[in-house]
């Protein structure tokens, strides 16, 4: 059975608007879910969902109005210090400081956190990060991909066995991402429990072995990938023909569309129809199929489904 890295119970934060004005918004709402050690585990959800709100708990910069939070064992209320220990936050935004090196920041983030000197792991993490060529080199000579892990080394100084990484490829090209989404899988695979936010939905959809969708301050979805995919039943699938002969194709439950004189699109539950079914309808038509292409729901669809309602 596997040890609960975060959970949370209840979680609720509620921002008053001033002192003179009572009304007050609800930016958390009776939050709760677990995270799993070892997994990756994606935080989606809408601008002003919350996601920040809980990652700003998290780092101890927001204070929760009620409900538990426990990291790694710890309570965050009876134990803060040891929560900010068992995590490391990679921001969203690139804060370094342009004249330091790799190994300079390294250094001085351990000395931040009371590590001494012996205990510093500096060379292992910049090699981690494939980093250990610029150990020495400014900061500001990095290329974005290459700040973007160095955030990622920053937060692992005192080797917490828990990292957030907040939307960790905005703004970064596709080559860059993949080098920062495989250190990220090496970390996993060394042990460290990833939680990831991020608004490229495709990227969770590789990623993540569950998925918490959160909408105004509520849990609306919580469930592995899969599972989460599974809920929308709508399958298209597109026909390529020599000539479409008849453009009045039925059958119950089924949505033909003509692109073109070449292309039949349709659309369809899964549980409703047998592709078979389908295929019987046009080659009943005399028309001949050159090629078929399915496009299935992705979690693009569930999550415009979810936020919406």
């Amino acid at each position: 059975m596997n040890k609960i890295a975060l959970s949370v119970e209840k979680l609720t934060k509620i921002y008053k608007s001033n002192k003179k004005n009572s009304t007050s918004q609800k930016a958390l709402n009776d939050l709760s879910f677990e995270v799993k050690q070892g997994e990756v585990f994606g935080l989606l959800g809408p601008n002003g969902a919350g996601k920040t709100t809980f990652l700003s708990i998290l780092a101890g910069t927001v204070i929760k109005t009620e409900g538990k939070v426990n990291v790694w064992g710890f309570d965050l209320d009876q134990n803060p210090r040891q929560v900010r220990a068992s995590i490391g936050i990679v921001p969203q935004e690139v804060n370094l400081d342009a004249f330091f090196s790799p190994r300079k920041l390294l250094e001085l983030q351990a000395g931040l956190y009371g590590i001494p000197s012996k205990d510093r792991i500096t060379d292992i993490i910049l090699k981690m990060v494939a980093l250990e060529k610029q150990a020495n080199s400014y900061s500001r000579s990095l290329s974005g991909g290459m700040k973007r892990r160095l955030l990622i080394a920053k937060a692992m100084v005192h080797q917490p066995p828990i990292l957030v990484l907040d939307e960790p490829t905005a703004g970064v090209d596709v080559e860059l991402r993949k080098n920062l989404w495989e250190n990220v899988k090496a970390l996993n695979k060394e042990g460290v429990t990833i939680i990831l936010t991020t608004h490229y939905l495709f990227e969770a959809q590789e990623m993540c072995d569950r998925i918490a969708i959160i909408n105004k301050g509520n849990l609306v979805a919580l469930d592995t990938t899969q599972k989460l995919l599974d809920r929308i039943q709508t399958k298209k699938i597109i026909f390529k023909v020599s000539k479409i002969t008849n453009k009045n194709l039925t059958l119950n439950g089924v949505q033909f569309s003509y692109d073109n004189d070449n292309t039949i699109s349709t659309l369809y539950e899964k549980n409703s129809h047998k592709f078979d079914d389908i295929v019987g309808v046009i080659k009943d038509n005399d028309i001949q199929i050159l090629d078929i292409s399915t496009e299935d729901s992705d979690l693009e669809d569930v999550f415009v489904q979810l936020t919406n309602n």
